[in-house]
């Protein structure tokens, strides 16, 4: 008498098949085969085999956006949920430069801008994370949803670890050095969006997911979006490159080109990678051409998405503006 086959089971069937009778998720199914993950339902090993075939065929936007409604529909929500106006997600880590886009975010939350951050650490050795960064400049890190809006009315930002929006998320994400392979998670987990943002920016490093993101994006219903290759893979500028930003407003889909910022088009490699430069930076201790270029870059990016600019020139020269009426004695107000 053969077994009932467990509930979870028919998942790695649709993907596993083989070659011709394999196929990818709807979003229907993505959404209850990551309920069952999230719900502890699927085996260790059915969890396993899911991730790596997943990974083999590569996450499609319907996947992702069914993934990612599992885990917003299980979110530990504040009973009033906060206004934001940018969710910004942080899942790479640096480790050619410093992490310039956290004074990017910074100072848009100085600017009246509430921003909302995650991600997560230490998933790929030798990098340099958000969260530690912050905690050096002496900024606090929230563990909860509930402590960020509360984080968000004091001053207009907050950061999150992934662990404060899905201890399962983290757990998965934590997987990578066991299979020694990225899973899809790393996508999922960037599209979270917990408060509901209508702007999100998404940073990648492989260009393939540039329509991966925009596209689940659009099956999110999610009004406002920008997606590029960032630097490491986070959502920051590069300076010394031309860089291709693909929008997605109110459904329709299209591309932008951002001009390189400094004039040598190689860029510098940071060998110290010590984040109290950035503090320096924005007190006006030292100077770094390519760091400041990367800080109002990145800012630019995300002044026109929000609308406050109406072209690329206009949005560059007023990020310059904003960075030269910085308050240079920020970091010693919230340390």
């Amino acid at each position: 008498m053969m077994p009932e086959l467990h509930p979870f089971a028919k998942f790695i069937a649709i993907l596993g098949r083989g070659k011709t009778l394999s196929r990818s998720l709807t979003l229907e199914e993505a959404d209850e085969a990551m309920g069952m993950i999230i719900d502890g339902i699927a085996l260790p090993e059915q969890l396993g085999a899911f991730l790596m075939l997943q990974r083999f065929q590569e996450e499609t936007p319907e996947e992702v956006a069914g993934f990612v409604k599992a885990i917003k529909s299980r979110l530990d929500l504040p009973a009033e949920k906060p206004q934001v106006d940018i969710d910004w997600s942080s899942y790479a880590g640096k480790r050619r430069q410093l992490p310039w886009f956290v004074l990017s975010a910074l100072l848009l939350s100085q600017n009246g801008v509430r921003v909302f951050m995650h991600g997560t650490e230490g998933h790929t050795p030798g990098r340099v994370y958000t969260r530690e960064t912050l905690e050096a400049l002496g900024y606090p890190v929230t563990e909860t949803l509930e402590e960020a809006a509360q984080a968000l009315d004091a001053r207009n930002f907050a950061y999150v670890p992934l662990e404060g929006l899905s201890p399962k998320m983290r757990d998965l994400i934590e997987l990578r050095p066991i299979f020694g392979l990225r899973t899809p998670v790393h996508t999922i987990s960037r599209m979270i969006n917990p408060f509901d943002a209508p702007t999100m920016l998404q940073g990648i490093f492989h260009r393939g997911f540039l329509e991966t993101h925009t596209h689940a994006g659009k099956y999110l219903g999610q009004p406002n979006m920008a997606v590029f290759r960032g630097e490491g893979g986070e959502i920051e500028r590069r300076a010394n490159k031309p860089t291709d930003v693909q929008i997605l407003r109110d459904g329709d889909i299209s591309m932008e080109r951002w001009p390189r910022l400094t004039a040598d088009p190689r860029q510098p490699v940071d060998e110290e990678m010590d984040v109290q430069r950035l503090a320096a930076l924005w007190r006006g201790e030292i100077e770094d051409e390519y760091g400041q270029a990367s800080v109002t870059g990145t800012l630019a990016i995300a002044l026109k998405l929000l609308g406050k600019a109406d072209s690329i020139e206009d949005a560059d020269k007023l990020a310059v503006t904003m960075w030269q009426s910085r308050d240079t004695a920020y970091f010693a107000k919230v340390a």
